[in-house]
């Protein structure tokens, strides 16, 4: 008798936990909150050429945005939750800037974009960014393209009608030029556009353009186009592209065409990385370019900068580093300024944005652009020296 009790009783618990386990659903986990939402960490994208032909340019921004993300959280974050940085690696081409604006957009769910750099990858990734209605702020994209696609395109740099500008008048009153020639990267918005601009501006000052040349991304061989403008016996020879071009420009100039030491060449920002120097050698000596800023330049916040990156970092850091960590905080005071994690509303803050920068004062006008001082770089020595301030 015990027995059956025992057998029934235990069958009649089976039975209940049966019941019991079909009857419920098992606990599902809690939604992840999303970027802007006011849980969890406030996720920033990012888009910098980690590899690829100007990679420099990307790790040295990679370098100070992690900085900037690291002292922003050790003082509590933005509106009380912690910054994540979600980087992605463009490969310094457009086709994968439009793809990593996809991913940060869809997928990451991003409340706002750091970067390009390149003018080209900047345009190929802004579209995207402008129908998300997703904040993208460029650092060092230069062409006035970029921030023409839309309201919610912005930028930390100068344009290149500015900078081109710069190199012309100096061309014309410091070096007392009458004669230029234009070597172009014929695919690249930056190169054109700034070549445009000094051509126009070099005439309108009296000079002549005596040569004109075109080149493609890529090239390693300028020995015919170099002979080409050495025979047309210019004053200076602007060279608006980026450093892996320039240096072997320079190099092939003085080593295997033999310019003349008299014959300056010009460039701008895209000048500015290390690895010039590696391709150039010395023949990198003598020759000028435009830029955002130098660590020769004293202000506050500059010096503060530099000293906190070389602690980090043991190098002294460059235009790019400088730029992208003012991108990165011209982000952060928006979302304070706004209260809120919302792209529209960080949007709408950054339009009013007045910082004062490790580039000088960010302040932008009607069209998203900065109007800031350039200054002009001197080579010596294969290294950086500067030169003079260009105010707008």
């Amino acid at each position: 008798m015990k027995r059956k009790s025992f057998i029934l009783i235990a069958m009649l618990l089976i039975a209940s936990l049966l019941v019991t386990a079909c009857g419920s659903k098992p606990a599902e986990a809690p939604a992840a909150a999303p970027a802007g939402g006011d849980e969890g960490p406030i996720k920033i994208g990012g888009i910098y050429p980690l590899t690829g032909a100007i990679a420099t340019f990307g790790q040295s921004s990679k370098k100070a945005i992690d900085m900037a993300f690291e002292e922003v959280n050790a003082n509590g974050g933005l509106l009380g939750r912690k910054v994540e940085l979600v980087m992605e690696d463009n490969k310094s081409a457009q086709a994968d800037s439009a793809t990593a604006a996809q991913k940060l957009i869809q997928q990451d769910k991003v409340v706002a974009i750091l970067g390009a750099v390149a003018s080209s990858n900047s345009l190929a990734a802004a579209p995207i960014a402008q129908e998300a209605k997703v904040p993208m702020v460029s650092s060092s994209s230069t062409n006035p393209a970029v921030t023409e696609v839309g309201d919610y395109i912005f930028r930390a740099a100068f344009i290149d009608p500015f900078q081109g500008q710069v190199m012309a008048n100096f061309a014309t009153n410091d070096l007392k030029a009458v004669k230029a020639a234009i070597m172009t990267d014929a695919n690249s918005d930056y190169s054109i556009g700034l070549a445009n601009v000094f051509k126009d501006v070099f005439t309108k000052n009296g000079g002549s353009i005596v040569s004109e040349v075109s080149f493609v991304s890529g090239d390693t061989d300028f020995n015919a186009i170099l002979t080409t403008v050495k025979n047309a016996q210019p004053d200076v020879v602007f060279v608006p592209s980026y450093y892996d071009t320039v240096g072997l420009i320079l190099n092939q100039a003085k080593n295997n065409v033999g310019f003349p030491e008299n014959v300056t060449f010009l460039g701008a920002d895209g000048w500015d990385s290390p690895t010039l120097f590696e391709l150039a050698g010395d023949a990198a000596n003598g020759h000028y370019f435009s830029n955002h800023y130098s660590p020769d330049v004293d202000s506050p916040e500059a010096k503060k900068f530099i000293e906190a990156f070389k602690a980090k970092y043991n190098e002294t850091p460059d235009a790019l580093a400088a730029l992208a960590y003012d991108t990165a905080y011209m982000v952060f005071e928006a979302i304070e300024a706004a209260g809120s994690a919302d792209s529209t509303a960080i949007r709408d803050s950054l339009v009013k944005i007045d910082l004062k920068g490790v580039t000088g004062a960010i302040k932008l006008n009607e069209k998203r652009d900065p109007v800031k001082s350039a200054v002009v770089i001197k080579i010596e020595d294969q290294q950086q020296k500067y030169f003079t301030t260009v105010n707008p």
